[in-house]
């Protein structure tokens, strides 16, 4: 059971939704044969031997019927969602099957084995395995040509087995509504899913493109900023070379310049990389909220942080953007709540999400086998997916704390009745005056000019 609900939880939303219209559409068939057939139809038929042998080998063959439409399912909404070629054979048994069972229904017409009203209903069954399969598998045109195909043969077979009048008529409409409740409750189904990956897909390839435009503008901006400079830096070396092999002091004026240029593109170069460093905090929070929102997960932002110092709104937007992805990728959230607090000591931002599968006690940890120590206990307060976050390991968690200790800030989470809760504190510098910089920290990830 354990292991079930792990790997429910480790599915994606699409995954679920997916495995629960596949279990719909197994169900189906089933329950239609043991509705409209094999209840119905044992208890009505006459007590003499060719109704009962018409009528039993009709549930058998019906029986056959569902059984082929579940073990081919997962092959027709495959071919749909383009993930598997056209499931050719099965389409002809699942056919074959189909008329087998359509020549007992119209024995039975033939025998008077049954009440006219007790093979309608049968007759209502007995195209949709059938016609599952076939919705899968064909256009919507296509779908309704065989259909069609497959409602004249069936009211020529009844008619030439005795069927008369409104018994005809109500037989054509059953099986031509059988068809219709066929398409809607398979067709409809699988074009959610359909959009659903299509979407899912586009996410991924608009998220790789962001990847590969900010790879090229990142390349582009180094190029602009070191390409220049290392061409003078090589052009002004070789001259200084020169110049010292023929012992003229002017080498020594052309290395200092050399000096210049390397300083100039060391400081270059550091803007650059911090401007990729910094994160805006505003703007972190509007994208968390739009993001979780759009998986569904209710997300509610209070506060902004726009007065914040530029060093904690770098680190407290970090810390919104692993919380959002933690939520994302880990348990089952509903909701999260992202609070900021601003006074003039401290800054505090609480995030707050549900979703989080329970812990198991230590005792029940330490019973389980090794490989199954790490399941879903700790995966809703994971910041980083590399392992439980509750004995504080994951490298997500850790480079936030490094982010964090550079403003003096501290982190903290609590996990318990599956809400998970994440805590941070930072405190603020004193008001300096207007003619002051705003902001003197020093960044403890770049050497100073001087250093320089």
């Amino acid at each position: 059971m354990r292991a079930w609900q792990r790997s429910w939880h480790g599915r994606s939303k699409i995954e679920k939704v997916e495995f629960q219209s596949t279990v719909t559409w197994h169900l189906m068939p089933w329950i239609f044969l043991l509705s409209w057939v094999s209840v119905p139809l044992g208890l009505s038929l006459r007590h003499d031997l060719s109704p009962r042998l018409f009528g039993w080998a009709l549930i058998v063959s019906g029986a056959a019927q569902c059984l082929h439409a579940s073990r081919s399912l997962r092959r027709s909404v495959d071919h749909y969602l383009r993930r598997a070629p056209l499931p050719r054979r099965d389409l002809v048994v699942a056919g074959a099957l189909m008329t087998v069972t359509m020549g007992l229904a119209v024995s039975l017409q033939a025998v008077d084995g049954v009440r006219s009203e007790m093979l309608g209903i049968t007759a209502l069954f007995v195209p949709i395995p059938f016609a599952q399969s076939l919705a899968f598998s064909a256009t919507v045109r296509g779908y309704a040509a065989r259909m069609a195909l497959v409602l004249v043969v069936a009211v020529g077979a009844f008619a030439v087995a005795g069927a008369r009048g409104g018994q005809l008529v109500a037989i054509g409409v059953i099986i031509a509504f059988a068809g219709f409740l066929a398409l809607i409750s398979t067709r409809c189904g699988a074009w959610t899913l359909s959009v659903m990956w299509e979407a899912d897909r586009a996410r991924e390839v608009e998220a790789r493109l962001a990847v590969a435009e900010e790879r090229l503008r990142f390349g582009r901006d180094l190029h602009d900023v070191m390409g220049r400079n290392l061409a003078v830096i090589a052009l002004k070396s070789e001259l200084a070379v020169q110049l010292a092999r023929r012992g003229r002091p002017e080498a020594v004026d052309q290395m200092v310049e050399v000096q210049r240029i390397a300083q100039e593109s060391q400081r270059e170069v550091r803007e650059v990389v911090r401007g990729y460093r910094e994160v805006d905090l505003k703007v972190e929070l509007a994208g968390a909220q739009g993001v979780l929102e759009a998986a569904g997960i209710e997300c509610r932002v209070i506060g902004s942080g726009a007065e914040l110092p530029a060093s904690v709104q770098s680190a407290l937007g970090w810390v919104v953007r692993e919380a959002a992805t933690n939520v994302l990728r880990h348990g089952d959230a509903g909701r999260c709540d992202i609070a900021l607090a601003v006074s003039e000591e401290r800054a505090t931002l609480s995030v707050e999400n549900d979703g989080v599968p329970e812990a198991p006690s230590p005792a029940r940890r330490a019973a389980e086998p090794a490989g199954r120590r790490a399941g879903p206990a700790g995966r809703g307060a994971d910041l980083s997916g590399d392992g439980p976050a509750l004995a504080g390991s994951g490298s997500g968690l850790a480079g936030l704390r490094e982010r964090l200790a550079a403003v003096g800030g501290t982190l903290d989470f609590t996990s318990g009745d599956g809400v998970f809760r994440l805590a941070v504190q930072v405190p603020l510098p004193p008001p300096r005056d207007p003619g002051q910089d705003q902001d003197h920290a020093p960044d403890l990830a770049e050497p100073t000019e001087a250093a320089a």
